[in-house]
């Protein structure tokens, strides 16, 4: 996510749930291990690579049943994620290539005995009488280009003839999420010829060229003679706009949260907007997380009581949408026309139920939205049924025959919450290859039990059910939910009402495939202090167990490291165990009190983001997005072979408070990650972030993309290229002009291996 803009920072929930850390203390006095020091904490075996886990001579606490509190217990149901018994273990022994070094270059770095090459750019064409990207901001039709900030993205193979091939290693399709632009004030600057208008009224064309780079894109790729291009020509490439038309389905469609002018029946909308993590369902579809789209939205000041104050203006602001407050880019000042008038969700009609307005138009927008990468006919489906939040990825739970399929999602803000959603239909082997994979979506996801996360100090936790079945969502006086409709619309709402836990920005996740466990990166946390004061503070605790300053004093205070959260799934649906996987931190920072994972320099990092496991290897890569170690390094990807929850051990850390009194909070710590068991594979170029993973499925070709290079380049100084903070990748022989690009990349191992090995 850019930092210029970061919305990730947004923090609308104001309910009087418990957070993390103070389940974590709890967990840590609970079990006796105040006063535990650090010489005193045995390390436990595994693969030496768990942080959190088990004491020595203790096991984690039983897991129990009992309802949360205030909470009844739903129905009992069989568990959604059983963890199978992997019958080929995929997993490397140890990693087998040289670390890279730190990096403060405009430049990839990737270890010795591996090459990478740009592939697709910002503006890149995708037809054949595209004229080619020119890059001095003068460029439109990117309805026909690449968008901008490529994020999340999928890889879908093609056979030699091009048709659909789980095994197709040498062509295929990148279907990939675009997710925002390189801003200043109101100006997408890169993208317009003098660094375009920052005031209002935005001028039309530049809102259309700002609004078309958003969405998703499809693109052909293939390898001739170990190279790898993409193909412009080929009738599969394809965008995806804030504009394209898009179904609703599950429990919201035709819901009247859903009518707007576009669609009085409430069963479609256009777009998609700001769009992150992905997923590849077990049918070989492509799942988009809408991350952090309300800011593009935009209420007049008397919104509030054009209103009448309704339980809408609860919902508004509880998606951080306050009346008066000013959009992203101002898109709704472009002029009359119905696509710039939809950016203002002001109630302006008379109707009833907002068929003649936008005021409902912004509950089109935070789900999961489903594209068949192999098929332009078939039109996207938002699968409400999933929840409507700030998604990141969706990650599958190890699907198992005759059993439910399990999603994991995250909602990166500040404080909010962890789900899953369990499907009703249980999973079929023959669904692995249907006929129609967009009407197999509809069958398992369109009908499902969504859970919210609640942790338990022992250890354990508890996956709450968010449905009119719960009498405590029911019940909920704050805002009275009318549905399942509701429910899925207004999820942070639900999980406000039954005490869900409150995290620290969970961003991507992923499934281990060889034990099924889920791990989910949760960045950071600038509301970390010892002496806290005010809400938005929070004393550490033994999950988040670190208040400190950046070691070099200017980049950040609490938390600006974050950490890696691993879970397993109980024997019921709605139970699990959890510890700390990873804590990011300074090679030279205090190994007592910050650098807990006792990092070195070929593995230290900051700020954890996207996080993806290699079906083929079992390699858990890990990318940042990172402002706290930037002044060091640039950001990176790692690679890391992981243990199991609780395969760790008791460390104590011990604060001295401003009143002179101690604060000491345990958490568990696994011994230093072996040199061979996690290693830094790749720093980018200047001001970029590291995301998106994708590989082919022999495991020998692997893709990134690199988001916003040069992003801290000032708007003023658009003209002059020796300003910009990067010229990545013209300054690596791609394209021309020297304006930064977003871009994929993909790597190879000289030798023909796989990657990793």
């Amino acid at each position: 996510m850019s930092k210029s803009n970061n919305f990730n920072d947004e923090n609308s929930n104001n309910s009087s749930n418990p957070t993390f850390d103070a389940i974590l203390e709890q967990r840590l006095n609970r079990r006796g291990f105040l006063g535990m020091s650090l010489s005193g904490a045995a390390v436990l075996g595994g693969m030496g690579m768990g942080l959190v886990g088990c004491s020595s001579g203790e096991s984690l606490a039983p897991i129990a049943t009992p309802s949360p509190s205030g909470t009844p217990s739903p129905t009992a149901k069989p568990s959604a994620s059983p963890t199978p018994t992997a019958t080929v273990n995929p997993i490397m022994a140890s990693l087998g290539f040289t670390a890279v070094a730190k990096s403060l270059l405009d430049k990839v770095v990737i270890p010795a005995g591996y090459s990478y090459q740009v592939i697709y750019a910002l503006g890149d064409p995708l037809t054949a009488t595209t004229a080619a990207y020119k890059n001095d901001g003068t460029d439109s039709d990117f309805e026909n280009r690449a968008g901008d900030h490529h994020d999340g993205m999928e890889y879908f193979g093609l056979d030699a003839a091009g048709k659909p091939s789980a095994s197709g290693a040498e062509r295929g399709l990148l279907a990939m999420n675009h997710e925002a632009t390189t801003d200043e004030v109101k100006s997408s600057f890169f993208l317009h010829a003098s660094g375009g208008t920052s005031t209002l009224p935005r001028p039309a064309a530049e809102v259309d060229k700002e609004v078309a780079v958003h969405g998703l894109s499809v693109i052909e790729i293939k390898a001739t003679n170990k190279k790898w291009a993409t193909v412009a020509s080929s009738a599969l490439n394809r965008r995806v706009t804030p504009l394209t038309e898009v179904e609703i389905a599950g429990p919201a469609r035709g819901n009247a949260l859903m009518k707007t002018k576009y669609s009085a029946t409430g069963v479609k909308t256009r777009g998609t907007i700001n769009n992150c993590g992905t997923g590849k369902t077990p049918w070989g579809t492509f799942l988009s997380g809408e991350e952090n789209w309300a800011g593009y939205f935009y209420r007049v000041a008397a919104d509030d009581t054009n209103r009448n104050n309704d339980k809408s203006v609860v919902a508004l602001k509880r998606y951080g949408r306050n009346a008066g407050s000013s959009s992203r880019h101002g898109w709704e000042t472009g002029g009359p026309d119905d696509k710039y008038v939809r950016w203002n969700i002001s109630k302006l009609g008379a109707s009833v139920d907002g068929s003649d307005d936008y005021r409902n138009e912004m509950n089109g927008q935070g789900y999961i939205i489903e594209m068949d990468a192999y098929d332009k006919s078939k039109a996207l489906k938002k699968r409400t049924a999933l929840g409507r939040f700030a998604h990141e990825s969706a990650a599958f739970g190890l699907p198992v025959v005759g059993k439910p399929l399990t999603v994991y999602l995250g909602d990166d803000s500040r404080n909010e919450y962890m789900y899953k959603f369990v499907s009703k239909a249980l999973w079929s082997a023959a669904d692995a290859n249907p006929a129609d994979r967009m009407a197999t979506g509809d069958k398992y996801l369109d009908e499902g039990t969504l859970y919210v996360a609640k942790f338990s100090a022992d250890g354990s936790g508890q996956w709450i059910e968010l449905s009119m079945a719960n009498a405590t969502v029911k019940a909920y006086t704050t805002y009275v939910f009318a549905d399942l409709a509701d429910i899925c619309v207004n999820t942070r709402l639900a999980g406000d009402a039954v005490g869900a836990t409150k995290m620290d920005r969970p961003e991507w996740g992923g499934v281990n495939p060889v034990t099924g466990e889920y791990y989910q990166t949760l960045t950071n946390n600038s509301n970390r202090n010892v002496d806290a004061t005010g809400s938005s503070q929070l004393v550490p605790d033994n999950a988040n167990p670190r208040a400190y300053a950046d070691v070099d004093g200017n980049k950040g205070k609490g938390n600006p490291n974050g950490h890696i959260l691993r879970m397993k799934e109980g024997a019921t649906v709605g139970t699990f165990v959890w510890d700390v996987y990873l804590f990011g931190a300074e090679a030279d920072a205090d190994k007592a009190m910050i650098n807990l994972s006792n990092l070195t320099d070929d593995q230290d990092m900051s700020s954890p983001d996207g996080l993806v496991f290699s079906p083929s290897t079992g390699i858990c890569w890990i990318q940042t997005d990172d402002g706290a170690y930037t002044d060091v390094t640039n950001c990176m990807m790692l690679a890391a072979i992981p243990g199991k929850v609780g395969d760790g051990a008791a460390q104590t850390l011990s604060y001295t408070k401003a009143d002179t009194t101690k604060l000491n909070v345990v958490t568990q710590v696994g011994a230093k990650p072996a040199a061979d068991k996690l290693k830094r594979f790749l720093v980018g170029p200047k001001d970029c972030e590291i995301t998106g993973f994708c590989e082919t499925p022999d495991g020998k070709a692997i893709f990134i993309n690199i988001q916003h290079p040069g992003e801290g380049t000032k708007m003023t100084d658009v003209a002059d290229p020796t300003k910009y903070t990067s010229q990545w990748p013209s300054n690596a022989g791609y394209g021309v002009g020297k304006r930064p690009r977003s871009a994929t990349i993909v790597i190879t191992k000289d030798d023909g291996g796989r990657i990793g090995s």
